[in-house]
């Protein structure tokens, strides 16, 4: 943001930001008290339980609080030895540069790979690989796999020893679709977030679920105390608070629609999304880009494939905003 509004001249406070595909009205943050600043975070304090609870997965999974799963992106790579890994493309590409930073070979698994045909599905591509990374639903494409296909898959992967590691930092929208309910099982490692559904991304807290060795590894290479006391108190607030929750799945699905309607009524073509976001498909997203960023609205622009991904208006002035900026005009 701060180079948008150096490059464009337009102060941050004025811009409309819709390239994050965060919940632009998160979950509201309760006074933290006061003595959670002055001690050291502590393991026994229920958050685990709550984690299980909160995403469905049984008591014999292992659940790692984390950082963020950015924090689990970067450290998961380091508890293998050098093999092959399949990153879907495209997709959040910190994945990739991860793995491969790690001495990892990666493999771009395209949707050309994973497509069922009229015969059935051909998974002999998974043979190739060690470890699939894969991203559910995908950021930016929106695809959601169903958990029949990744579990076919797992088992897989599994059968050689082999992982599937799962990113389901936007799936708190369409929890029906996590694979939570399975973790646990040996090789399966399924990442969460409190960043994009209750719009906490700056509390940097999220979960790791797998099984008990990879947790434990895991555990040893972040040391003690990665989330702090804070963090920990608000995400167990967050995620205990399923009111909320339901009530934000219904606006999100609707304000998804609508975000769907207001690109259509521009004349774009959406490709996909989520509830979070919506992607539009250009041969040129850059150019597309640069005209919304010059009217002080930031969008993400992709270049394989081509695409731009809009995030969610937060008010009705958002959303006349966004309408007004689509369509080359000034917003008095």
């Amino acid at each position: 943001m701060n180079k948008a509004a150096e490059r464009w001249g337009i102060p941050r406070s004025e811009w409309l930001d819709l390239s994050t595909g965060i919940n632009p009205i998160g979950w509201l943050v309760p006074d933290i008290p006061a003595e959670l600043w002055q001690r050291l975070p502590e393991a026994d304090d229920g958050l685990e339980e709550v984690i299980r609870h909160w995403s469905g997965a049984p008591s014999s999974a292992a659940c790692v609080p984390v950082p963020g799963s950015q924090a689990a992106i970067m450290a998961l790579p380091g508890l293998r030895k050098p093999c092959r890994v399949g990153i879907p493309v495209p997709g959040y590409r910190e994945h990739g540069h991860s793995w491969q930073n790690a001495g990892h070979t990666v493999i771009p698994i395209g949707p050309e790979q994973t497509r069922c045909g009229a015969s059935g599905c051909d998974d002999r591509w998974l043979d190739q690989l060690d470890v699939l990374v894969w991203i559910n639903p995908n950021n930016p494409t929106g695809e959601i796999i169903p958990p029949s296909t990744l579990l076919r898959w797992h088992q897989r992967l599994q059968k050689r020893g082999g992982w599937l590691v799962v990113d389901e930092a936007f799936m708190d929208a369409t929890p029906a679709f996590s694979l939570c309910s399975h973790a646990g099982l040996s090789g399966l490692i399924v990442l969460r977030s409190l960043g994009k559904f209750f719009g906490l991304a700056g509390v940097r807290a999220g979960a790791v679920l797998a099984d008990a060795s990879v947790a434990d590894a895991l555990k040893r290479v972040l040391g003690p105390w990665p989330l702090g006391g804070p963090a920990r108190y608000v995400m167990a607030k967050a995620l205990s608070d399923t009111g909320w929750q339901r009530q934000v799945r219904t606006r999100l699905q609707h304000n998804a629609g609508r975000l769907r309607k207001v690109l259509q009524s521009a004349g774009h073509a959406v490709a996909d999304g989520s509830a979070l976001f919506q992607t539009v498909p250009s041969d040129n997203p850059q150019s597309l880009a640069d005209q919304l960023a010059a009217q002080g609205v930031l969008v993400r622009a992709f270049e394989h494939p081509g695409m731009l991904r809009f995030g969610l208006a937060a008010n009705e002035g958002q959303w006349r905003r966004l309408e007004m900026a689509l369509a080359g005009k000034t917003c008095d």
